[in-house]
């Protein structure tokens, strides 16, 4: 299995990132969590601060098994911004690869980027109009293919779930959702 990849920017959704780490971090993915600032450290949009793996200039991102862009805001419009996550998100899609985001990122990364184009997606609440081309749904995560969306901070637990399930199984999914006493979210 590749290392999977996600992605910090100050602004981010705390719980969203944390929570998908943890969940595929329990389902014995390798996992790396990159800062796309200057630093290490990045501030969450509710002023936790988190200490990255490692710099988005230190990691090569061509054979990830995962490229996960957390929400909140700024945080999600730090991450458009960066070129290498950008590139590398496009280039995940054309090969085919696994590539997700949740809250504000499938409407601000996502959407400008042409990755959702025909493909069943959701996002926050009130952010549907950045989802370009996209099949927009209500419900909290979303599956299609080689993308996972979801919509928001209490879709997380599902979200990290939906990524555990696309890549470990739905065994795999189920154990750890069960651990956590997340009975019937698989």
């Amino acid at each position: 299995m590749n290392t999977s990849f996600v992605f910090f920017a100050d602004g981010f959704e705390e719980v969203e990132a944390l929570t998908t780490v943890d969940i595929m971090r329990r389902a014995g993915m390798e996992v790396v969590t990159v800062s796309i600032n200057d630093t290490l450290e990045a501030e969450g949009a509710h002023g936790v601060v988190v200490k990255a793996d490692a710099l988005i200039s230190e990691v090569n991102l061509d054979d990830a098994e995962w490229l996960v862009c957390p929400g909140g805001m700024p945080g999600a419009s730090n991450l458009a911004a960066c070129k290498k996550l950008t590139d590398a998100l496009l280039a995940q899609n054309e090969k085919g690869e696994k590539i997700a985001a949740i809250c504000a990122s499938p409407s601000v990364i996502f959407g400008p980027l042409g990755l959702l184009e025909g493909r069943n997606a959701v996002c926050y609440p009130g952010m549907e109009q950045g989802m370009t081309g996209a099949i927009v749904g209500n419900t909290p995560v979303a599956v299609d293919g080689n993308i996972v969306t979801g919509n928001g901070p209490a879709a997380a637990s599902a979200f990290g779930l939906a990524i555990v399930k696309a890549s470990m199984g739905e065994d795999c999914a189920r154990q750890v959702a069960e651990g956590m006493l997340f009975f019937g979210l698989v």
